[in-house]
């Protein structure tokens, strides 16, 4: 049953209760200038923008595409994030992505429109494009997340193929981890694991999506942040949107994404924001210096930050002021 529909009948009776008065009331309440200050205005109108965590120039370029033609930030985010999930040079995304301890690659991804509607698809494999599945569960499942073999096969049920998601790269590298079977967390950016993607369009809506194969010959099973709504993606179209990289497991218990968002609907920048998340987690991790999380926001004006736990962290920002790559500040020096 699609969501809207799902939706529909679910709300039929209650929606039938709904006195004359009280329906007079709620228009009396929501007049235009009682509209929240970080709403879209005609004065102020934002401009399209889209960043996303990395150096994802290629995924940037082609969420930007989709904005400059009119395209919801959705669409973008998509879109944009589609673009490292087919390339398989790429070994920490979709195809290509480094298997787990089985030599089995899994995929996580994650996806949120304007109106807080979501989906997320965890530990799917023979999938290319597992944001296109969390998107089908969106708008096509009354659920939110669906996981394993479960995802697998309701992505076939939507047309999507099967496919050997081990290269000939990662599967000679897999053989030869083989030899140690040593699992380590490393804190660079060839194991960073992540695209996250935030985008505004141009009726200032805002959305995000994040996908990920996960760390590198991970135990079987084990998910992270990224598909997590709340943890690796977050969107609140009245404030803003933030996502995460690194290790997720310390991202989860602070709900880093969320975390931030709410810090920014405090009144804090993007930047304030980032920041404060990150220290919110090394808190709880005193003198540990064993892994990295970076963190990336925007708030509903457009404005955007950056912060990480070490330095290496960057986000790429494609707006019509250009097209570049941001350096961010960290704990860490």
């Amino acid at each position: 049953m699609k969501r809207r529909k799902f939706l529909k009948n679910s709300s039929l009776t209650a929606a039938g209760l709904v006195s004359a008065s009280a329906v007079a009331a709620c228009r009396t309440e929501n007049k235009p200038e009682e509209t929240p200050a970080l709403a879209t205005t005609s004065v102020n109108p934002i401009k399209p923008i889209v960043v996303c965590t990395w150096n994802f120039l290629n995924a940037t370029d082609k969420a930007w595409q989709v904005l400059k033609s009119g395209g919801s930030s959705l669409d973008a985010v998509e879109q944009g994030v589609m673009v490292e999930e087919a390339d398989v040079t790429n070994e920490t995304v979709g195809k290509g992505g480094r298997p787990d301890r089985d030599g089995n690659v899994t995929l996580d991804a994650c996806i949120m429109d304007k109106d807080g509607n979501c989906g997320s698809v965890v530990c799917m494999q023979n999938i290319a494009h597992p944001v296109s599945v969390a998107r089908k569960v969106m708008e096509e499942t009354p659920h939110i997340i669906l996981a394993g073999k479960g995802a697998e096969k309701f992505a076939y049920e939507q047309g999507f193929k099967k496919e050997d998601l081990l290269t000939e790269s990662t599967r000679k590298q897999y053989q030869e981890w083989l030899k140690t079977s040593k699992y380590e967390t490393i804190i660079n950016i060839e194991n960073h694991d992540t695209i996250g993607m935030l985008a505004i369009d141009e009726k200032g809506d805002i959305a995000g999506a994040c996908t990920t194969s996960g760390m590198a010959y991970k135990v079987a099973g084990r998910v992270g942040d990224s598909p997590i709504i709340g943890a690796g993606l977050f969107v609140d179209n009245e404030v803003g949107g933030a996502t995460a990289t690194g290790v997720g497991e310390e991202v989860i218990r602070t709900v880093g994404s969320f975390l931030i968002v709410e810090l920014m609907r405090q009144g804090k920048s993007p930047q304030e924001a980032c920041e404060e998340g990150v220290k919110r987690i090394m808190q709880k991790n005193k003198d540990r210096k064993d892994f990295q999380i970076g963190f990336l926001a925007i708030n509903k004006n457009g404005e955007t930050g950056g912060y990480c736990v070490h330095p290496g962290f960057t986000y790429r920002e494609y707006s019509e002021k250009g097209h570049e790559n941001r350096k961010v500040t960290s704990f860490y020096s």
